[in-house]
């Protein structure tokens, strides 16, 4: 038996072992995104900068991020998951270490490093497209909040351990250090990529004819079950802007979006500012969203593609996700009225988990709806999560230096509520376009 055959006869299925390293590559994009959080204060005092100068820096990350969501998604449709997440991952290494290479001194340096994280945040962009793509291409429909689970599982790893990783780093070795480490461990995520991914089912050597089988029987509630998403077509532009579906789904991802990059961008140095925690306990607490965004997009994943096939699928993919991020709302309004840090920090912590239960819903929804182009409506729809995240970034240290930091919270609270009305608006058994070949 030869060595392809005896990797077909693997018990253990290749789309998974797929997903799991998309898993790995969501980290790695969140620790070349939120390391510049732990290293802000670092960078503000040695660029001469205050919060609101640092929170243009950060929004200049998703500014760039959400205006390359729909090429993203149009580049994914049109060469795949598999080169384009390869490219993109050489991009990140290249601009994280263009952001460690500015220089304070000299004229402009805000201005460059502004620049400079706006075109890592256009490289970015294509991250979750491409999953989003992917999951349409590999998994069947009632697997699919399970895979998206486990891809934004990675989220909160990567968001977890970057604040200890890099906190280590900057006590040893200073903060552009984090950087070029960020870059390194990227840049070898990126080739086991390359050389172990394919773009749709049909094209991997080692995938067994049952794997196949079980994906493409399953894979769309469309008619059309086998077209590649590379194959030349016209793109239904009308469909996927005017569907109230990707309406409430971009607004309610803003909500989610602005609710999330209040961790992101900000949970670090509350800790440090507003309940006078050192660098290393700051560290330790900032940790604690993170891991409960990993529990709860597994579980919410799992729960979603569980309670769809139990009950009825817009319990599962909209009611859901709905109540999470209404549950959220409370425990944000709850958590920043804390006295105790401690206290503070467990009850956010739980914020965070619960909003991520909601996560996977999102990108499950487009896979199911959109089709062959859930690259294009997912990267529409994350577009309004990172235009709120740019939103975050810039707002609360506004809201928090006029306001306090209580009301800042209190601001992402009433998006969530909002965020989790829209959801009520989403049919998730519409199927949104019907693809024609382009003439």
């Amino acid at each position: 038996m030869s060595i392809i055959e005896r990797a077909k006869s693997s018990a253990f299925p290749i789309r998974y072992l797929l997903v799991i390293w998309l898993f790995v590559l969501s980290a790695v994009a969140y620790l070349d995104r939120t390391n510049i959080s732990i290293a802000g204060i670092q960078i503000g005092k040695e660029f001469g900068i205050a919060n609101t100068q640092l929170g243009w820096v950060f929004s200049a990350f998703l500014v760039g991020y959400a205006a390359f969501q729909i090429p993203a998604g149009l580049f994914v449709h049109r060469f795949g998951t598999r080169i384009v997440l390869t490219f993109a991952v050489l991009w990140w290494g290249f601009f994280t270490v263009l952001t460690a290479l500015v220089p304070p001194r000299i004229s402009g340096s805000v201005l460059i490093l502004v620049l400079v994280r706006f075109a890592l945040g256009a490289g970015e962009s294509t991250m979750y497209p491409a999953t989003s793509q992917f999951v349409e291409r590999w998994f069947p429909v009632r697997e699919r909040g399970k895979a998206n689970g486990i891809i934004f599982g990675g989220v909160g790893v990567g968001s977890g351990l970057t604040p200890p990783l890099v906190t280590a780093i900057i006590v040893h070795y200073g903060w552009r250090a984090s950087f070029w480490f960020s870059a390194l461990v990227g840049l070898v995520a990126g080739a086991v990529w390359y050389f172990t991914a394919r773009n749709a089912p049909e094209q991997h050597p080692l995938i067994s004819e049952t794997e196949l089988a079980l994906i493409i029987q399953n894979r769309d509630i469309t008619k059309d079950k086998r077209s590649l998403p590379t194959d030349k077509r016209t793109v239904p532009w009308k469909e996927i802007f005017a569907s109230k579906e990707m309406i409430a789904l971009t607004l309610s991802y803003f909500a989610f979006g602005y609710v999330a990059w209040v961790f992101f961008g900000w949970f670090y140095i509350y800790l440090a500012q507003a309940r006078g925690l050192n660098l290393r306990t700051s560290a330790v607490y900032s940790m604690l969203p993170f891991v409960g965004m990993t529990i709860g997009c597994l579980l919410g994943g799992g729960a979603s593609d569980w309670i769809s096939h139990r009950f009825s699928r817009r319990l599962g993919r909209c009611l859901l996700p709905a109540s999470a991020m209404a549950v959220t709302a409370l425990l944000l309004v709850l958590g920043s009225r804390a006295q105790e840090a401690a206290t503070a920090g467990i009850v956010l912590a739980l914020g965070a988990g619960t909003l991520y239960v909601a996560s996977s819903c999102f990108w499950a929804v487009t896979a199911d709806i959109a089709g062959e182009y859930a690259g294009l409506a997912s990267g529409t729809m994350n577009m309004g999560a990172q235009i709120g995240g740019a939103c975050t970034t810039s707002l609360t240290p506004l809201i928090a230096a006029h306001f306090g930091w209580h009301m800042s919270f209190f601001v992402a609270a009433f998006l969530a509520i909002l965020g989790a009305l829209a959801w009520l608006i989403v049919d998730p058994n519409r199927n949104l376009v019907t693809s024609k070949i382009a003439i």
